[in-house]
Protein backbone atom coordinates (compact mmCIF):
# COMPACT_ATOMS: atom_id res chain seq x y z
CA UNK A 1 0.00 0.00 0.00
CA UNK A 2 1.56 3.30 -1.16
CA UNK A 3 1.88 6.39 1.86
CA UNK A 4 -1.10 8.17 0.19
CA UNK A 5 -3.42 5.26 0.81
CA UNK A 6 -2.43 4.70 4.46
CA UNK A 7 -3.38 8.17 4.80
CA UNK A 8 -6.51 7.66 2.81
CA UNK A 9 -7.29 4.45 4.94
CA UNK A 10 -6.59 5.65 8.32
CA UNK A 11 -8.45 9.21 7.84
CA UNK A 12 -11.43 7.00 6.96
CA UNK A 13 -11.21 4.81 9.61
CA UNK A 14 -11.14 8.00 11.96
CA UNK A 15 -13.78 8.95 10.82
CA UNK A 16 -16.07 6.35 10.31
CA UNK A 17 -15.64 4.91 14.14
CA UNK A 18 -15.94 8.56 15.85
CA UNK A 19 -17.91 8.92 18.03
CA UNK A 20 -18.82 4.90 18.62
CA UNK A 21 -18.00 3.70 21.91
CA UNK A 22 -15.68 0.95 22.44
CA UNK A 23 -17.41 -2.43 21.77
CA UNK A 24 -18.49 -1.05 18.97
CA UNK A 25 -14.93 0.26 17.21
CA UNK A 26 -13.45 -3.45 18.47
CA UNK A 27 -16.81 -5.09 17.06
CA UNK A 28 -16.12 -3.19 13.39
CA UNK A 29 -12.66 -3.96 13.01
CA UNK A 30 -13.38 -7.59 13.95
CA UNK A 31 -15.65 -7.69 11.08
CA UNK A 32 -13.38 -5.71 8.44
CA UNK A 33 -10.54 -7.95 9.33
CA UNK A 34 -12.10 -11.46 10.38
CA UNK A 35 -8.98 -13.10 11.77
CA UNK A 36 -6.52 -10.74 11.61
CA UNK A 37 -7.12 -8.72 14.66
CA UNK A 38 -4.70 -8.61 17.63
CA UNK A 39 -4.69 -7.36 20.96
CA UNK A 40 -1.43 -6.54 23.32
CA UNK A 41 -1.93 -6.41 26.45
CA UNK A 42 0.66 -5.52 29.34
CA UNK A 43 -2.63 -6.29 32.47
CA UNK A 44 -2.09 -2.73 32.76
CA UNK A 45 -5.53 -1.22 33.99
CA UNK A 46 -6.78 0.04 30.63
CA UNK A 47 -5.78 -3.51 29.44
CA UNK A 48 -7.95 -5.02 31.75
CA UNK A 49 -10.54 -3.07 30.55
CA UNK A 50 -9.92 -3.89 26.86
CA UNK A 51 -9.53 -7.72 27.82
CA UNK A 52 -13.15 -7.65 29.77
CA UNK A 53 -14.54 -5.56 26.46
CA UNK A 54 -13.32 -8.21 23.77
CA UNK A 55 -13.94 -11.56 25.81
CA UNK A 56 -17.71 -10.50 26.18
CA UNK A 57 -17.97 -8.47 22.58
CA UNK A 58 -15.66 -10.34 19.90
CA UNK A 59 -13.79 -13.26 22.37
CA UNK A 60 -12.50 -15.00 19.23
CA UNK A 61 -9.56 -11.59 18.61
CA UNK A 62 -5.79 -12.81 19.52
CA UNK A 63 -5.02 -11.82 22.48
CA UNK A 64 -1.23 -12.00 23.72
CA UNK A 65 1.41 -10.66 26.10
CA UNK A 66 4.80 -10.23 26.56
CA UNK A 67 6.53 -12.14 29.31
CA UNK A 68 10.58 -9.82 29.61
CA UNK A 69 11.05 -12.43 31.95
CA UNK A 70 11.39 -9.88 35.00
CA UNK A 71 7.95 -8.91 35.57
CA UNK A 72 6.57 -8.82 39.17
CA UNK A 73 4.86 -11.81 40.02
CA UNK A 74 1.65 -9.98 40.86
CA UNK A 75 1.38 -9.49 37.00
CA UNK A 76 1.99 -13.18 36.57
CA UNK A 77 -0.97 -13.59 39.16
CA UNK A 78 -2.92 -11.62 37.37
CA UNK A 79 -2.33 -13.06 34.04
CA UNK A 80 -3.45 -16.54 35.53
CA UNK A 81 -6.30 -14.93 37.10
CA UNK A 82 -7.40 -13.06 34.11
CA UNK A 83 -7.52 -16.11 31.80
CA UNK A 84 -9.73 -17.97 34.13
CA UNK A 85 -12.46 -15.61 34.70
CA UNK A 86 -12.96 -14.82 30.86
CA UNK A 87 -12.26 -18.53 29.79
CA UNK A 88 -10.27 -17.05 27.00
CA UNK A 89 -6.41 -18.03 25.63
CA UNK A 90 -4.16 -15.12 26.12
CA UNK A 91 -0.60 -16.11 24.11
CA UNK A 92 2.61 -15.43 25.86
CA UNK A 93 5.59 -14.38 24.00
CA UNK A 94 9.42 -14.42 24.79
CA UNK A 95 12.18 -12.73 24.24
CA UNK A 96 14.65 -15.19 22.17
CA UNK A 97 16.90 -16.32 24.22
CA UNK A 98 20.16 -16.44 22.43
CA UNK A 99 19.73 -12.64 22.17
CA UNK A 100 18.81 -12.06 25.48
CA UNK A 101 22.38 -14.28 27.07
CA UNK A 102 24.52 -12.17 24.43
CA UNK A 103 23.41 -9.22 25.61
CA UNK A 104 23.25 -10.13 29.62
CA UNK A 105 26.67 -11.74 29.64
CA UNK A 106 28.30 -8.92 27.26
CA UNK A 107 26.97 -5.76 29.29
CA UNK A 108 25.66 -7.18 32.77
CA UNK A 109 21.99 -8.26 34.04
CA UNK A 110 21.52 -4.70 35.24
CA UNK A 111 22.59 -3.02 31.85
CA UNK A 112 19.69 -0.74 31.36
CA UNK A 113 20.50 1.33 34.66
CA UNK A 114 23.76 2.72 32.82
CA UNK A 115 22.43 4.22 29.41
CA UNK A 116 19.55 5.34 27.81
CA UNK A 117 21.02 3.32 24.65
CA UNK A 118 21.67 0.04 27.03
CA UNK A 119 17.96 0.15 28.71
CA UNK A 120 16.73 0.37 24.80
CA UNK A 121 18.31 -2.25 23.97
CA UNK A 122 16.76 -4.16 26.78
CA UNK A 123 13.87 -3.64 25.77
CA UNK A 124 14.61 -4.26 21.77
CA UNK A 125 15.36 -7.57 22.98
CA UNK A 126 12.56 -8.59 25.55
CA UNK A 127 9.41 -6.30 24.35
CA UNK A 128 10.17 -5.40 20.72
CA UNK A 129 11.50 -8.28 18.67
CA UNK A 130 9.16 -10.83 20.73
CA UNK A 131 6.11 -7.87 19.81
CA UNK A 132 7.26 -8.16 15.97
CA UNK A 133 6.88 -12.15 16.02
CA UNK A 134 3.36 -11.44 17.85
CA UNK A 135 1.95 -9.32 15.09
CA UNK A 136 3.10 -11.15 12.04
CA UNK A 137 -0.77 -12.55 11.44
CA UNK A 138 -2.34 -9.25 12.19
CA UNK A 139 -3.79 -6.36 10.23
CA UNK A 140 -5.24 -4.49 12.93
CA UNK A 141 -3.02 -4.15 16.14
CA UNK A 142 -5.20 -2.81 19.45
CA UNK A 143 -3.38 -1.12 22.10
CA UNK A 144 -4.05 0.24 25.72
CA UNK A 145 -2.83 3.99 24.94
CA UNK A 146 -4.50 7.21 26.36
CA UNK A 147 -3.61 10.49 25.66
CA UNK A 148 -3.13 11.62 28.96
CA UNK A 149 -0.85 8.95 30.45
CA UNK A 150 2.55 10.95 29.21
CA UNK A 151 3.93 13.70 27.45
CA UNK A 152 4.76 10.97 24.13
CA UNK A 153 0.98 10.03 23.83
CA UNK A 154 -0.71 13.33 23.74
CA UNK A 155 -0.44 13.47 20.12
CA UNK A 156 -2.17 10.02 19.87
CA UNK A 157 -5.72 9.28 17.60
CA UNK A 158 -8.19 6.80 17.85
CA UNK A 159 -6.45 4.96 14.46
CA UNK A 160 -2.88 5.37 13.25
CA UNK A 161 -0.50 3.76 11.29
CA UNK A 162 1.93 2.44 12.86
CA UNK A 163 5.13 2.45 10.34
CA UNK A 164 7.17 0.53 12.23
CA UNK A 165 5.49 -2.56 12.54
CA UNK A 166 3.02 -2.05 9.10
CA UNK A 167 0.01 -2.30 11.16
CA UNK A 168 -2.87 -0.61 11.60
CA UNK A 169 -2.91 0.50 14.93
CA UNK A 170 -6.14 1.34 17.21
CA UNK A 171 -6.48 2.78 21.08
CA UNK A 172 -10.13 2.16 21.51
CA UNK A 173 -9.81 4.25 24.94
CA UNK A 174 -7.44 6.98 23.60
CA UNK A 175 -9.91 9.90 25.12
CA UNK A 176 -10.57 8.48 27.97
CA UNK A 177 -9.59 9.77 31.54
CA UNK A 178 -7.93 7.56 34.24
CA UNK A 179 -11.18 8.06 36.07
CA UNK A 180 -12.81 6.25 33.27
CA UNK A 181 -10.97 3.80 33.61
CA UNK A 182 -11.30 3.28 37.16
CA UNK A 183 -15.00 3.52 37.01
CA UNK A 184 -15.62 1.18 34.30
CA UNK A 185 -13.17 -1.54 36.20
CA UNK A 186 -15.20 -1.13 39.72
CA UNK A 187 -18.44 -1.40 37.30
CA UNK A 188 -18.06 -4.47 36.06
CA UNK A 189 -15.52 -6.32 39.08
CA UNK A 190 -12.55 -6.35 36.81
CA UNK A 191 -8.97 -8.16 38.47
CA UNK A 192 -6.54 -5.95 38.21
CA UNK A 193 -2.65 -5.57 39.79
CA UNK A 194 -2.85 -5.06 43.32
CA UNK A 195 0.08 -3.53 42.87
CA UNK A 196 -2.26 -0.28 41.29
CA UNK A 197 -3.45 0.20 45.21
CA UNK A 198 0.22 0.57 46.26
CA UNK A 199 0.81 3.53 44.05
CA UNK A 200 2.06 1.78 41.00
CA UNK A 201 -0.06 3.37 38.19
CA UNK A 202 1.97 2.18 35.42
CA UNK A 203 3.85 -1.17 36.13
CA UNK A 204 6.26 -2.68 33.19
CA UNK A 205 9.15 -4.30 34.76
CA UNK A 206 10.41 -5.26 38.44
CA UNK A 207 13.79 -2.78 38.23
CA UNK A 208 12.30 -0.32 36.07
CA UNK A 209 9.02 0.59 37.97
CA UNK A 210 8.53 2.00 40.93
CA UNK A 211 5.95 3.69 43.13
CA UNK A 212 4.89 7.02 42.38
CA UNK A 213 4.97 10.22 44.75
CA UNK A 214 1.61 12.41 44.82
CA UNK A 215 1.22 14.68 42.33
CA UNK A 216 3.73 12.82 40.19
CA UNK A 217 3.12 11.99 36.68
CA UNK A 218 1.40 8.23 36.42
CA UNK A 219 4.73 7.52 34.20
CA UNK A 220 6.78 9.04 36.95
CA UNK A 221 7.64 5.17 37.93
CA UNK A 222 8.93 3.64 34.63
CA UNK A 223 12.26 4.48 34.18
CA UNK A 224 12.27 7.36 36.99
CA UNK A 225 16.08 8.26 35.99
CA UNK A 226 15.51 9.32 32.50
CA UNK A 227 14.26 12.13 31.04
CA UNK A 228 10.37 12.06 30.56
CA UNK A 229 10.70 12.43 27.03
CA UNK A 230 12.85 8.76 26.55
CA UNK A 231 10.03 7.05 28.69
CA UNK A 232 9.15 4.76 25.75
CA UNK A 233 10.76 1.42 25.05
CA UNK A 234 9.62 1.62 21.52
CA UNK A 235 6.60 -0.94 21.66
CA UNK A 236 4.52 2.38 20.51
CA UNK A 237 6.49 5.64 18.56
Amino acid sequence: MSDNGKIRLIEEYNDILANKDVPEVIQLLSEKHPGRVGFSTSLGLEDQVLTQIIATTVPDIFIFTLDTGRLFQETYDLLDITQKRYKIPIKVFFPDHHSLEEMVNTKGINLFFESVENRKLCCHIRKIEPLRRALVNVDVWISGLRKDQSVTRKKSKLVEWDNTHQKIKVNPLIDWSLDDVLDYIKKYNIPYNPLHDQGYPSIGCLPCTRAIEPGEDIRAGRWWWEHPAHKECGLHK
